[in-house]
């Protein structure tokens, strides 16, 4: 029986599969499909050589084959090269899953297995499933989380020995949100546009190339609360009332509450007037972090910071039409706004 693959993360995955190692069966699965493209697509080009593809890979869709079809297809033998791929993408559109387990019993070894559910995920305590685990990869492809893109931001571009700084990752961040394949065409875009000699992304490249104000955006709009700059706040919400292309209240909130959440943690820290113990407090991997909550902590009182925390579920209660027969999103925002610094 081959042996268990323990590469379960994306990274992982890819790391083994450049290695030239390759699975009896995949299962990728999931709500971003940006990775599940990603996993197929190179085991699609890389697995089998040009030559080899037109007799020995398959590409089929769920909804064009059942269960039986495809152990069928997964049975048969190469006929032109060591090995036989079968890619089903939009699998979930095949069904009974459960009748692959009789394959999975005794998979053919020459033959690479591939299912790409999109959308969802399969259970993962079913026999198919957790066969498949033992034999192979079963891989989840989870939509990044707001708070987690700027890392991912950076992470990329570190990748393509590039730099970028904190204010201009919040940025795309911010505008583009977690649509990966978005995401990763406005970084080479970016990555296309750096001069020679300088691989830094600045705010005035990210402005220029994608878009967003380096001036006038959440990120800005952050720093100024943070800060008690009451002036550039209000000018600040003011541009977005006059151009709401350029941000919403729907992107502020989760901004501006996980902010004041993790400020309100902040004051039960040990140590709170210690940079340190409140970055290890708060569990933030980077102390340069720490700074808006110390800024926060001098310009907030604990109460305050629980008063803000429930006018932001009010607001975001009113932007979603509960109790709130006619008041604009750009005048639920300023009314939150005006709270929060006064």
């Amino acid at each position: 029986m081959p042996e268990k693959k323990t590469a379960t993360t994306f990274d992982a995955i890819m790391h083994t599969l450049k290695a030239g190692n390759f699975s009896p069966i995949y299962i990728l699965m999931g709500d971003e499909s940006y990775y599940i493209d990603q996993i197929s697509d190179y085991i699609q080009t890389h697995a089998l050589s040009p030559d080899q593809q037109a007799f020995d890979q398959t590409v089929v869709f769920g909804a064009d084959v059942n269960a039986a079809q495809l152990a069928d297809l997964a049975m048969q033998y190469p006929m032109m090269a060591p090995r036989k791929v079968i890619i089903v993408k939009e699998a979930q559109g095949l069904r009974s899953f459960d009748r692959l387990e009789k394959y999975l019993e005794k998979p053919q070894p020459k033959t690479i297995l591939v299912i790409c559910y999109k959308n969802g995920t399969l259970n993962r305590r079913t026999k198919f499933v957790s066969m498949a685990e033992r034999l192979g990869v079963v891989f989840e492809s989870k939509k990044l989380r707001e708070w987690e893109l700027p890392a991912h931001i950076r992470a990329y571009l570190t990748k393509h020995q590039a730099t970028i700084d904190d204010k201009s990752s919040s940025m795309i961040a911010e505008h583009i949100g977690a649509d990966m394949n978005r995401l990763k065409s406005e970084l080479d875009k970016l990555l296309l546009s750096l001069p020679d000699g300088d691989r830094r992304v600045t705010a005035e490249l990210v402005e220029r190339n994608i878009g967003v104000s380096k001036d006038f955006n959440a990120f800005e709009l952050r720093h100024a609360i943070v800060n008690h700059h009451v002036f550039k706040a209000n000018q600040i919400i003011n541009y977005f009332d006059k151009n709401p292309k350029a941000g919403s209240i729907y992107a502020f909130l989760p901004l501006l509450f996980n902010y004041f959440q993790n400020l309100m943690i902040a004051f039960y820290a040990p140590n709170k007037a210690d940079k340190q113990s409140v970055a290890d407090y708060l569990e933030l991997r980077s102390i340069w972090g720490v700074n808006d909550y110390m800024t926060g902590m001098r310009n907030y009182s604990g109460t305050k910071t629980l008063e803000i925390l429930e006018k932001i579920r009010e607001v975001d209660a009113k932007s979603k039409g509960l109790d709130n027969p006619n008041t604009s999103a750009g005048d639920l925002m300023k009314e939150l706004i005006f709270f929060i610094l006064h």
